[in-house]
């Protein structure tokens, strides 16, 4: 008996001591965070998807690619996953799919859910996304389609692992800048077409969150850059992440046991510079590694919560379509492009008697305590609406991401649209879009963000 008593003295001055240091635990450790990673690289030679100039389909495999998740759960239980992709772009298609699958099988609302693309020109084609672009037989687009389905699997398979992995952790955030982007809108003449423009605006922020959990272990490794994953060109035939790839195996390389996650910008103006080689992607992938190892090595803020999350899908306006008139003349021009953009436009036509006014432009907004906004926009967004943002709302604490749910075609500035060049209008044709935004658009989608913003601060 006395032995007994000795050991339940014991056994309750454990309990104790345990009980005691719970609240400096959770002080500490005020999330937990989950992370997974799975490879996306097709299995059998697939359409690539990025350059319309391209001529057959993939000759191989420089680099894996992947799909990555990270999930997040605050001090109230309230979850979120952010998934980042070595894809061109998720079209709303997939996004959907994926999302009702993951409502369903998580409890993971769509508001709490982020996808983005780092938007390289080296993976499979999605899908019928930028249709009138590639150059497909019927069976190569059936291949796409049944690589769209596997991807979406495991797109599920990676958000619910990463649920499974959530444990005590601690995130912090910092800033860092790389140099290597390079504005592409190059006036010739009167028009701008893509080129080398020093002169013109880029977005050069790093941003850095660190997922720390217990003992100091660095979990992952969340960075972004706004620029064009498009080193190389469309002679090009092998799938690889990219500048961006590298950069993130590079990373992982360096911290056994991390993942990295890389998170794309507002980069749709902005190409590498210089490009056109195997050894510039990697020198870019490792440049931009070694900017996030020095934001890793500096006092980052410390991240809180809660987390509140607002997702909103909002019409966005084309500016007036072409005439039925102009669209059969265009049946005639000499850049097939125009000639299949027309076809279709005139098939919308025939089924429905108009083309669309407007598109459902999602956006979403991630509020982490005061400590950091992140703002999801969807499309190929130039870098004025994150520069701009950061005028507005302040840099320190904001992260701004392109490239993010649905990747339906270019969202350019007033002064773009106003200049013209691809980036205004002539990708609408490889997007299937009836034609160029309204003028309204910068200022239809920088008001709404501020509204997201708010209601995510409130």
């Amino acid at each position: 008996m006395m032995g007994s008593s000795r050991f339940e003295v014991r056994w309750l001055l454990v309990v104790l001591a345990l009980w005691a240091v719970q609240p400096a635990i959770a002080a500490r450790y005020p999330w937990k965070a989950g992370v997974a990673k799975v490879v996306i690289t097709p299995t059998r030679s697939v359409w690539m998807a990025g350059y319309a100039a391209r001529t057959k389909p993939s000759e191989g495999v420089a680099q894996d690619l992947y799909a990555k998740a990270l999930a997040l759960e605050d001090s109230s239980g309230r979850r979120a996953v952010l998934v980042t992709t070595d894809l061109l772009g998720l079209p709303a298609s997939v996004s959907r799919r994926v999302a009702e699958r993951v409502e369903k099988q998580y409890t993971l609302p769509r508001e709490r859910l982020i996808f983005n693309s780092s938007h390289t020109h080296y993976s499979p084609v999605l899908d019928r996304v930028l249709e009138i672009a590639y150059e497909m037989t019927p069976q190569q687009w059936a291949d796409a389609e049944s690589y769209t389905e596997e991807l979406e699997d495991k797109l599920v398979g990676v958000i619910g692992e990463a649920l499974k992995d959530l444990a005590p952790a601690s995130l912090s955030f910092g800033h860092g800048e790389a140099t290597f982007a390079m504005n592409r809108r190059a006036k010739r003449g009167t028009e701008y077409a893509i080129g080398v423009n020093p002169e013109g605006p880029v977005d050069n922020d790093v941003p850095v969150l660190r997922v720390e959990g217990k003992g100091g272990k660095l979990r992952a490794i969340v960075f972004g850059y706004a620029c064009h994953n498009t080193t190389l060109g469309a002679d090009f035939y092998r799938f690889m992440g990219d500048y961006a790839g590298f950069a993130q195996a590079w990373l992982e390389s360096h911290h056994s046991g991390a993942i990295a996650l890389f998170v794309a910008g507002c980069g749709a103006d902005a190409n590498p510079y210089p490009r056109g080689t195997l050894d510039l992607s990697r020198l870019h992938g490792e440049a931009l590694a070694v900017v996030v190892e020095k934001v890793l090595g500096t006092r980052l803020e410390s991240i809180g919560g809660p987390l509140k999350c607002v997702y909103q899908e909002f019409p966005v306006a084309f500016a007036a379509p072409p005439s039925r008139e102009e669209f059969e003349r265009r049946l005639h021009h000499e850049d097939k492009y125009v000639r299949r953009h027309a076809a279709a436009m005139l098939n919308i036509l025939d089924r429905d008697g108009q083309l669309a006014a407007t598109y459902p432009y999602p956006l979403q907004v991630w509020q982490f305590g005061r400590d950091l906004t992140l703002i999801a926009m969807a499309g190929e967004v130039v870098s004025d609406y994150a520069l701009r943002l950061k005028r507005e709302l302040g840099a320190e604490k904001l992260w701004v991401a392109g490239y993010c749910n649905d990747v339906f075609a270019y969202i350019p500035s007033l002064q773009v649209l106003q200049e013209g060049g691809y980036e205004a209008s002539g990708a609408m044709i490889y997007y299937g879009q009836p034609g160029p935004f309204s003028p309204a658009i910068e200022e239809t989608i920088i008001r709404k963000v501020h509204e997201l913003v708010k209601r995510a601060r409130s």
